[in-house]
């Protein structure tokens, strides 16, 4: 796959669309595609946040953020715990299905099915089950995203992916915004590895068929 870099801007007068975001954790959405929602103001975002949903602190956070990013969203309650024991598979698919206030959109956006860093299993999870669901014809949609990020295997933070079928170089105005979103709207240190991550290029792989997502995730989440 070739990498194709792009000013942020660039997608702005393309129609709307309809996008699913389905991510893991309340700050996801923002860190790995939070420029791209925000630049692309026309589209409909619906945010779907399998967890936190009862976090007295996270949760008000991600509201405030669906506000920022001009966006509906949900959020779910699934295990987070610090020991990360892996879920059911069809709890995971279920929570997904139920929360999704429709089956049909233009285009899913989530977790690439080895994460974006090393490792959080939750991201790894996500990503799976949406492309499983994406093949299975339980939810349908012309395109499918998976953020292209690669940390080296704890080597350093978080880049993209240089093979990445995508990669969206954000203005400053765009990154500001989102990193604002980070640092005083969801509250991290700007010391934070949340902070010092925030990616300054968004990147993803991109899929039409779900045939092709489904045997990439059989190879492991490897593209020749």
């Amino acid at each position: 796959m070739s990498l194709r870099t792009q000013n942020s801007s660039s997608c702005e007068k393309e129609k709307s669309k309809r996008v699913a975001v389905i991510v893991a954790h309340p700050d996801d959405e923002t860190l790995w595609a939070g420029g791209t929602i925000l630049s692309h103001p026309s589209w409909q975002w619906f945010i779907v946040c399998l967890c936190r949903k009862n976090d007295k602190d996270r949760a008000p956070r991600f509201l405030k953020t669906l506000q920022i990013l001009g966006s509906d969203g949900i959020m779910g309650d699934l295990d987070d715990g610090p020991e990360q024991k892996p879920l059911d598979e069809n709890e995971m698919e279920h929570t997904i299905l139920q929360l999704l206030p429709s089956k049909q959109f233009d285009m899913i956006i989530s977790h690439s099915p080895g994460g974006e860093y090393t490792r959080h299993i939750r991201h790894e999870e996500t990503g799976k089950a949406v492309i499983k669901l994406w093949h299975a014809g339980k939810v349908y949609a012309n395109e499918l995203w998976t953020f292209a990020y690669e940390d080296g295997d704890k080597k350093y933070y978080p880049r993209p992916v240089k093979t990445a079928d995508a990669c969206y170089k954000l203005t400053e105005q765009v990154w500001q915004k989102k990193y604002r979103i980070i640092t005083e709207t969801y509250g991290f240190e700007k010391t934070s590895w949340e902070a010092v991550t925030t990616p300054k290029t968004e990147s993803f792989w991109q899929f039409s068929n779900p045939r092709d997502a489904q045997k990439w995730l059989n190879n492991g989440g490897v593209l020749s």
